[in-house]
């Protein structure tokens, strides 16, 4: 994939080489006070230990795939994780556990696994950013998710002053989410991955994968088949980072599914009256995950919806909000952002909540 670390080429990128939007794949965000390159967990370290000590805060940032910088940038030290690489520490007849340096580029690694035969991480192709990231958000796609696989993570904590390995069972894996999202305490260092040795996928859990692989739900297929089904379909909806196509500059899905209980998804049913039925699914307990995507679009936000300064929805994917002009301020897709919320809050009484971490900005 071409997707190591966001780079934009184009001739209307940032002249500033602190501008944080050469690192993201928005293409936004202002100058970094200090701009710092970590390509070890010990540098990684390293260099958030001397920004504590200069009392300047700190942004750790890799691929850039699941953040919106404001136009203000960061006004501290941005440490860039380069590690690279992932090594076999544990192994037996069925499984093997594979430790991934954070600043390994994420489907440059979900390739390699598919390569060895270790299945798990399979329908998780074309996702871009960094290993590290991928437990930060609990990544998941296609029926599949990180905290499916993961083991551990070691992570310097900044509250203690010491690095520390975190059991997944203490990592508190939900929905897009864990203890390392929304909280400074935490920067991972590395990720362990226990997969399955086998030529096959894990069961095709997600309707759309299997109708397209030609499989029913439940069914296993070779590891190349999933890979190459999960790519086509990802780029078919703009999610697979291309430096010349627009629909790409995204941080992909926007907004989260929302979780509702069963009250709040009947009084959803009632106004959308002759819509019909929202897409739903049953979550964990007596809950139901709605589209947001189907939401957007019956609130009168299709694709390609445009906004100001040259931001859109996705023409390919409505949950991608896209800054097709490469030029755009991040206020632009932030006002683009709150009106999707604001108006779909405002049809069927739900409230969208941003998946990307939000920097120094909000909506």
């Amino acid at each position: 994939m071409s997707d190591v670390y966001a780079e934009p080429t184009t001739g209307a990128g940032p002249i500033d080489p602190a501008a944080l939007a050469r690192h993201t794949t928005l293409r936004l965000g202002g100058a970094a006070r200090r701009l710092e390159t970590a390509t070890s967990t010990e540098e990684i370290v390293q260099k958030v230990r001397e920004a504590e000590a200069r009392d300047e805060p700190v942004l750790v940032l890799a691929g850039g795939s699941n953040v919106v910088i404001g136009d203000a940038g960061f006004p501290g030290t941005v440490v860039l994780v380069r590690s690279r690489g992932y090594r076999v520490v544990a192994e037996d007849a069925d499984t093997v556990t594979v430790r991934v340096e954070a600043g390994e580029p994420w489907d440059d690694l979900v390739a390699a696994t598919v390569e060895h035969g270790w299945s798990g991480l399979e329908c998780l192709s074309g996702i871009p950013g960094s290993a590290g990231a991928t437990p930060i958000q609990n990544v998941g796609a296609y029926g599949q998710e990180v905290a499916d696989t993961i083991t551990a993570v070691e992570a310097y904590d900044r509250t203690r002053g010491e690095t520390v390995r975190i059991a997944a069972a203490d990592c508190g894996f939900a929905y897009r989410g864990s203890i390392f999202k929304y909280s400074d305490r935490w920067v991972v260092l590395t990720v362990d991955f226990r997969l399955t040795r086998s030529p096959l996928s894990g069961p095709v859990r997600y309707a759309e994968l299997a109708r397209s692989l030609g499989v029913e739900v439940g069914d296993r297929v070779p590891l190349a088949d999933a890979r190459a089904t999960v790519l086509r379909l990802r780029a078919g909806k703009g999610m697979v980072l291309d430096a010349d196509d627009p629909d790409t500059w995204s941080v992909g899905s926007f907004f989260t599914n929302p979780v509702l209980d069963r009250e709040a998804y009947e009084l959803l049913r009632e106004r959308a009256g002759d819509l019909g039925e929202p897409p739903h699914w049953p979550g964990a307990g007596d809950v139901v995950k709605v589209s947001a995507a189907w939401l957007i679009d019956k609130a009168g936000f299709g694709k390609g919806y445009a906004g100001p300064d040259g931001v859109a929805i996705s023409s390919k994917h409505t949950l991608a909000l896209t800054n097709r002009s490469g030029t755009a301020p991040t206020a632009a897709l932030v006002a683009l952002a709150r009106e999707i919320r604001d108006g779909v809050h405002t049809r069927f009484g739900v409230t969208l909540h941003p998946e990307p971490v939000l920097i120094n900005c909000t909506i």
